[in-house]
């Protein structure tokens, strides 16, 4: 029981990367809090994790929303008095296309979710975290860190990029404080968030290049949000108690030869 007497704040909890991880800290003995839009979503996670012997607590917010996450924040700390892990996971893939084919809009919003979202998560943590130290973990991605031929993944990119300078510049700031930053980058993953991305006038864009047989070397398949939950409980434990600002690749090899997806 790594997390036994710990709070951990889990973002985008009701499905995929999420889920696994709100799941995999509370069977570590941390109170999870399980956040996201979909009060049905989160419900049945939470009753997943109660059924199981954890505790949990459903919490309804938007994460672009500063507000909503501010309250979120305080409704965490005022059920259980502290808040020790926050796992900033929610995102989106958005809108892929030529950036001529990619409104201004479209760019705008998956910023707003995946890189101002996690801005806000860590923002209204912060202070209760200073109170006896803790950890932080961002999802990011291979895509924009290691990876750049997914044409037409602008926004995604370059928001996945902002949320790594986002951990290491945390890292150092929050470091006086005992509270650790890192970030998980995650290659493909068997989730669906695949399902909600939008793929427009691709057909002719980006440069043919010619990969190797294979894209997941390691396993010759997709990753599993169970593996990546393991690696944010690493992250959230004294296991690792002396990393901070390093993002960690969890992809079997896929970025090291750059796979177009």
């Amino acid at each position: 029981m790594q997390l036994q007497g710990r709070v951990a704040l889990v973002t985008g909890a009701g499905s995929g990367i999420g889920r696994a991880a709100a799941k995999r800290l509370a069977a570590a003995g941390a109170r999870v809090a399980c956040l996201g839009r979909s009060a049905d979503e989160l419900n049945d996670a939470v009753a997943e994790i109660e059924r199981a012997g954890g505790e949990a607590m459903t919490v309804l917010a938007d994460v672009s929303k500063a507000e909503q996450m501010e309250n979120a924040v305080r409704e965490t700390v005022t059920r259980w008095g502290r808040l020790d892990v926050v796992f900033a996971n929610a995102g989106v893939n958005g809108v892929w296309a030529p950036i001529e084919q990619l409104e201004p809009e479209e760019f705008e919003r998956t910023l707003q979710i995946n890189l101002t979202g996690t801005f806000f998560t860590i923002k209204y943590a912060v202070p209760h975290l200073k109170q006896q130290g803790g950890s932080v973990i961002v999802c990011a991605s291979i895509n924009g860190t290691r990876v750049f031929s997914n044409t037409g993944a602008t926004a995604y990119s370059a928001s996945k990029a902002g949320q790594v300078a986002l951990t290491q510049m945390l890292a150092l700031e929050l470091a006086p404080f005992k509270v650790r930053v890192n970030a998980v980058c995650p290659g493909a993953i068997e989730t669906a968030i695949a399902e909600n991305t939008e793929h427009r006038d691709l057909e002719d864009a980006g440069v043919p290049v010619e990969f190797p047989e294979g894209s997941h070397p390691l396993r010759g398949e997709p990753g599993t949000a169970e593996q990546v939950a393991e690696l944010v409980l690493f992250l959230a434990s004294d296991a690792s108690s002396h990393i901070t600002g390093t993002p960690v690749w969890i992809d079997g090899g896929e970025s090291l030869i750059g796979v177009r997806g």
